[in-house]
């Protein structure tokens, strides 16, 4: 680590120069329920050792998260956890009490989540953080360790390091909260790393800085368990691949090998559901697996044939032509929209023009903070502009007093990331949807949810459970679901997918464009995965510091983009790479 000599603690027994540092065999975790003791992770053998990263990847629910913890002891006070070997560090910890856990944690395995903003203590400075390992684990004076976070702040990148080691993880962006957690990760140079989904919901600038961090980390010499689902980041990462599901491991091995010749159907499926240069309107997802598809989900069957919503022309197949000749659906005109006043003054909107016509897709993407969401709450009315409008099919929109929008509304649906978030807990599946049907003055009947569910491929038996007993892919179903109450002509979907796994995701992407396909419906499709973009999107406009500073055909804007920043983002962003027997990519 830069700064000198690194500042580890006494760790104990240490690794032997050719042992792993993370060494488990026959891991087994179970949680008690009604009925007794459930496991969910089985005899589960695993070894990383020192410079090298290796990837445990699967859908949700497959033991991968579980995994991590049950290794740092953090399975939870219900768990139970059993395992021949469970060494880091050359420490074994199969009877390790609290005590003894306190002390291994950062001082042999640093922890990265993927939620900085819960991971950190909100009351806490960043600089605290940093420095309170290293009070605790080194006896280092409040000074010392003041300098020490500032030079681990310098280390991770952290954007004015005086400034920020005296403000709280509230006070921070995305990004810098993650890179923050870095350094906490690395105060005490661990010689173990896990990194659980580590760069899910950041930008594409920020989460290459943030891998770089962590190979870096690997390249000094730290053992890297990284937990993903983002199989871009694996191939960019990680030496080895473990792939879970219903917490065994169907398969593994080197990442090239692996990747390039999947063996199992879940290894095919997560690969397959890799939005990356998968060509608009081609199909993501496999058969269906998991706990997302068996329990409440319809049986898979074709794509239901493309059909149009009342008074709106074939759209055709995503990506197709609009043959009407007509005025676009949604389009913006010179909207401004600034926040705060004199020198606090933030321009979070300027001057964006856009269009986009019945049955296609603008994709938006950008940095966090460059625009993108306050452009969906103006689209959607829920903010008002300071110059400029959006108009919907042809009408006035944004310019109408809010009892002049309010019959209109239906017209818009909205699909956000949070969809365990927007929902009452303490409401039923049936009340959400019919809560949405009354609101667009539709029939709130049980058929009419059963309609509503059916569109989103959903059992009606999902009907009588709370958001709670579902899973992140079903929720998001819901979500949309409650979006089409109102029969809308134009969906407006802010990072619907970037909270979900590589196959839900491909689920919930292959949903939106069947459904696009039989409503006819115009999108504005939100995200930070460029990946996702490209996939879903007939046009693409990108945003920086409030501004749209290109747009045009997607394929035109990823293969030959005009801008240096557009570029720049299309530069950072991790693609699977795939090399090997069965390859197409």
């Amino acid at each position: 680590m830069s700064g000198g000599e690194p500042v580890r603690p006494d760790p104990g027994p240490v690794t032997a120069p050719d042992a792993p540092v993370l060494d488990v065999a026959g891991l087994s975790v179970a949680f008690r329920d009604g009925r007794g003791w459930r496991e969910v992770v089985h005899g589960l053998d695993l070894s990383v050792a020192a410079g090298t990263c290796v990837a445990v990847v699967g859908e949700s629910g497959s033991g991968k998260s579980v995994t991590a913890r049950a290794v740092l002891g953090l399975a939870g006070a219900g768990a139970r956890v059993r395992a021949d070997r469970l060494d880091v560090a050359g420490a074994d910890l199969r009877r390790a009490d609290e005590r003894d856990w306190r002390r291994m944690r950062g001082a042999r395995a640093g922890l990265v989540l993927q939620d900085a903003l819960v991971s950190l203590d909100p009351l806490r400075t960043i600089g605290r953080e940093i420095g309170d390992p290293l009070r605790l684990h080194l006896r280092m004076p409040p000074a010392a360790a003041r300098s020490r976070a500032l030079e681990l702040l310098e280390l991770v990148g952290m954007p004015h390091p005086a400034l920020t080691v005296d403000r709280r993880s509230g006070e921070l962006s995305g990004g810098m909260r993650q890179r923050a957690l870095i350094a906490a990760a690395l105060a005490l140079d661990p010689p173990l790393l896990i990194a659980d989904e580590p760069t899910t919901a950041l930008d594409v600038g920020v989460q290459a800085r943030v891998l770089g961090l962590l190979e870096a980390a690997r390249d000094r010499g730290t053992a890297v368990l990284l937990i993903s689902h983002d199989l871009a980041v694996v191939s960019r990462m990680a030496d080895r691949v473990v792939v879970l599901h219903d917490g065994r491991v169907v398969e593994q091995g080197p990442t090239a090998e692996l990747l390039g010749d999947p063996r199992h159907p879940i290894t095919r499926a997560l690969i397959a559901a890799v939005p990356t240069e998968v060509p608009r309107g081609a199909p993501l997802s496999l058969a269906p697996h998991g706990a997302d598809a068996a329990t409440a989900d319809r049986p898979p069957g074709p794509a239901p044939a493309a059909t149009s919503a009342p008074g709106l022309p074939s759209s055709g197949p995503p990506g197709a032509p609009v043959t009407a000749t007509r005025p676009p659906i949604l389009e913006g005109l010179g909207l401004t929209k600034s926040f705060g006043s004199g020198p606090t003054r933030v321009l979070a909107v300027q001057d964006a023009s856009f269009r986009i016509e019945p049955g296609r897709t603008l994709g938006l993407v950008g940095e966090s903070g460059s625009g993108k969401s306050t452009l969906a709450r103006l689209v959607l009315g829920l903010t008002a502009p300071d110059a400029g409008e959006v108009r919907l099919d042809g009408g006035p929109w944004t310019t109408l007093p809010e009892r002049g929008r309010r019959p209109l509304r239906r017209r818009l649906g909205a699909v956000y990331q949070d969809a365990f978030g927007s929902f009452d807990p303490r409401w039923s599946v049936r009340r959400i949807l019919r809560d949405a049907l009354a609101a667009a003055g539709a029939e709130t009947s049980d058929a009419a949810v059963a309609v509503l569910l059916d569109q989103v491929r959903l059992a009606p038996g999902v009907s009588a459970q709370h958001p709670l007993a579902l899973s992140g892919g079903q929720r998001q179903r819901v979500a949309i679901a409650r979006a089409l109450a109102g029969s809308p002509d134009v969906l407006v979907c802010d990072e619907p997918v970037s909270a979900l796994d590589a196959t839900v995701q491909a689920r919930v992407l292959d949903l939106l464009d069947e459904i696009q396909r039989e409503r006819g419906l115009a999108m504005l499709f939100i995200s930070h995965d460029l990946g996702v973009i490209r996939h879903m999107s007939d046009t693409i406009a990108v945003m920086r510091s409030g501004r749209i500073i290109e747009q045009g055909d997607a394929e035109r804007v990823f293969t030959a983009p005009e801008h240096e920043a557009t570029a720049a983002l299309i530069r950072d962003s991790p693609r699977l790479v795939i090399r090997g027997p069965g390859s197409n990519r």
